[in-house]
């Protein structure tokens, strides 16, 4: 059994995509991510100490947003769950970027990616 941290919609602002007028312009991803723990001593001892905190889950997408731009969306999901995944406590890590204005000529509701980490997958 596992319970989870989930963090959904998070904003931040890159230069992600295969055209070079998303790398130049840039535009707004939202990320989610879900991750799979065991927080029983967290809430035993009410010990932020004894969680993986969601303002570093955060953290660590944002930067990796807002970081160096990537040709494919796969990428950058992959690294956010590449670098959750080798946090403390994680058993498995789900991320998904949704790329909201996605150079499409036809209505679309979204265009998301998801990438899975878990333990199994470490080294």
């Amino acid at each position: 059994m596992a319970d989870r941290i989930e963090l959904l919609g998070l904003e931040a602002y890159g230069y992600h995509g295969v055209h070079d007028f998303e790398k130049q312009k840039g535009q707004k991803f939202l990320v989610d991510l879900v991750v799979w723990t065991d927080f029983a001593h967290a809430a035993r001892t009410d010990s932020i100490e004894h969680t993986i905190s969601y303002v570093d889950l955060a953290d660590i997408a944002v930067q990796a947003v807002e970081g160096p731009g990537h040709d494919l969306i796969e990428s950058l999901a992959s690294q956010i769950a590449d670098q959750v995944n080798e946090l403390a406590g994680v058993f498995a890590v789900e991320v998904t970027v949704h790329k909201p204005f996605a150079p499409i000529d036809h209505p679309f509701a979204d265009v998301r990616v998801v990438a899975r980490r878990s333990r199994k997958s470490r080294g």
